[in-house]
């Protein structure tokens, strides 16, 4: 089980791919979708091509919604 502090942190952008099995394009298309269906990316720095990420919270409620759309078995 994840504590809480695990949960508070920002993960890269290949954590992401690794956790939810998406390719970064796909997230990107995601994130650009209106509204986004993706958490948006936390920008760490300031140059246009620096680091950036994304809270874990975010993506494991992003997975839980995503988990919460299957069909039940009847």
């Amino acid at each position: 089980m994840s504590t809480r502090q695990e949960v508070k942190r920002i993960i890269s952008r290949k954590e992401a791919r690794h956790l939810t099995s998406l390719s970064l394009t796909q997230i990107d298309r995601l994130e650009s979708a209106d509204p986004p269906e993706f958490p948006l990316r936390i920008r760490l720095t300031d140059h246009p091509r620096g680091r950036c990420g994304y809270w874990l919270h975010e993506v494991l409620d992003y997975l839980e919604r995503r988990a919460a759309r299957r069909k039940q078995p009847r």
